[in-house]
């Protein structure tokens, strides 16, 4: 039964995907519908989570805009993320960052990691 469901599964997961972890900055391109147009939109933060397996995977990227931290919770599969560009790798040793909704300023900012 379940190796029925991965194999529908497959189907639908997208291999065009580039490979990012939590603490990455990314940039997430998002599909816009407005009435009868579309246009992309760009969502820059850093990767606070991850979760999930499958076509059910999601992460959470957050950002400062104009002093308000902005969360916004993506589908990894979903065909409305256009593309996900990794723009630098952070340096954590969590698998959730949440603690850095609680920090402002340069401490809430994440180490790059050395290659």
């Amino acid at each position: 039964m379940t190796n029925l469901i991965r194999t529908v599964e497959e189907k639908h997961m997208r291999q065009d995907i580039e490979p990012f972890k939590v603490g990455d900055t990314v940039k997430v391109h998002v599909l816009i519908k407005e009435g009868d147009k579309e246009r992309i939109q760009v969502f820059k933060g850093d990767v606070i989570a991850k979760r999930g397996s499958g076509t059910g995977a999601t992460f959470t990227v957050r950002k400062i805009s104009y002093g308000v931290g902005v969360e916004r919770i993506f589908p990894l599969h979903s065909k409305m993320v256009k593309k996900v560009e990794v723009v630098r790798h952070g340096k954590v040793r969590r698998a959730k960052l949440y603690y850095v909704r609680q920090l402002k300023g340069k401490a809430a900012k994440l180490k790059e990691e050395q290659q």
